[in-house]
């Protein structure tokens, strides 16, 4: 039987539409494709956002919401005007309800060449312990 997970609530596409807040930047706007693994102690989240550095991030934790923003801009080639791009730039967007499960003081971030690493940490009562037995 698999055994159900309510660390992280990852929303459907349809709840997008009403979590999103207005933009102001007239750009396209990605959701960035995610892996989810766990080990003993954590859960890591790997954001793919290419263009995006440590600069142009931007990851708010905010009543349980983590919201994670890359902003992008377009390379200009001077002295050429572009005729043809099969490569659409755009910011990126992406939100994740934090269950208790999750040590929310203690979350970390990186990005190295585009792919954002979260680390979020389980809280002690969320851990997986083993119990000695001793006998009498």
């Amino acid at each position: 039987m698999a055994e159900e997970r309510k660390d992280i609530k990852v929303r459907k596409k349809e709840d997008l539409s009403t979590a999103m807040p207005e933009r102001t930047r007239a750009k396209r706007t990605f959701t960035p494709r995610v892996d989810i693994c766990e080990s003993g102690s954590d859960i890591v989240v790997f954001a793919d956002m290419p263009g995006v550095n440590e600069g142009s991030a931007n990851i708010t934790l905010e009543r349980g919401i983590l919201t994670i923003e890359g902003f992008v801009e377009p390379n200009k080639l001077e002295g050429y005007d572009l005729a043809y791009a099969e490569y659409d730039v755009g910011d990126y967007y992406r939100i994740f309800t934090l269950s208790d499960a999750i040590d929310q003081d203690r979350i970390e971030a990186s990005i190295k060449d585009g792919v954002l690493k979260l680390i979020l940490p389980k809280a002690e009562p969320a851990k997986a312990r083993k119990i000695s037995v001793k006998a009498e």
